[in-house]
């Protein structure tokens, strides 16, 4: 059922993706994560080589991680393939 309701999400992201945004473009991705040094670096290493631009903090208490990554990607199918790729992270939430 999960699988199923996330080809569902991608299928409707990936529809407004191609009609609102001229491609290749900048896209900006927000994940929140459990302050853990490892899964922030799988995050940071999912991105590594893109260009792409992280910028990361912590909570009040730092029990939290924002991380917001702008990265230009040439299409929709792109954005999807990293936001699976970092779904893969456990206790990553993307925003």
């Amino acid at each position: 059922m999960e699988t199923q309701k996330s080809e569902e999400f991608y299928k409707r992201l990936r529809a407004q993706l191609a009609d609102h945004n001229a491609w290749p473009a900048d896209y900006l991705y927000k994940f929140i994560v459990p302050t853990d040094t490892s899964k922030i670096a799988e995050i940071n290493q999912i991105f590594d080589n893109t260009g792409a631009v992280i910028e990361s903090k912590q909570s009040k208490k730092g029990k939290y991680t924002s991380i917001s990554i702008t990265v230009n990607l040439p299409g929709p199918d792109a954005v999807i393939e990293k936001y699976r790729e970092v779904g893969k992270v456990k206790g990553v939430i993307s925003l």
